[in-house]
């Protein structure tokens, strides 16, 4: 099992009349920690396009607990419970600063050939990353 954690501060953009975080804004903020957690893994987003590869969301589930509000320092916790293949999916859990969980989420992404416009299998050298969490 891979975790990792990834902090976002609430903008005043982000939320609503209520200053609560406008409910759309949690795909931007697990898009962040995802895109985060890959660069902090060795590689990003940007070098698996440039290799051919891309990651199109196949699917995406929220459960709202309590609201994020503005300024509050949010941690996003991501998880990959099971070792990708030519489908990775993450799962997300946001706490505010008193460590209260207030949304868990998931994604499920897929590794597209770009010249084919094909799934394929995830490649060798995000493979070989996260291969120490999966024995």
């Amino acid at each position: 099992m891979f975790v990792h954690e990834e902090k976002v501060r609430v903008r005043y953009a982000e939320t609503d009349q209520m200053g609560y975080v406008y409910y759309g804004n949690y795909a931007a903020y697990y898009e962040v920690a995802r895109t985060e957690m890959l660069r902090k893994r060795g590689f990003s987003y940007k070098e698996l396009e440039e290799m051919g590869v891309m990651m199109p969301v196949l699917e995406m589930n929220i459960k709202y607990i309590q609201p994020a509000k503005y300024d509050e320092l949010l941690t996003i916790k991501v998880i990959i419970r099971e070792k990708p293949a030519v489908r990775i999916k993450f799962e997300y859990e946001v706490y505010n600063e008193a460590g209260t969980l207030l949304n868990t989420g998931t994604t499920q992404l897929v590794f597209v050939d770009m010249a084919k416009n094909r799934p394929c299998k995830a490649p060798d050298v995000f493979m070989k990353q996260m291969e120490p969490y999966f024995d």
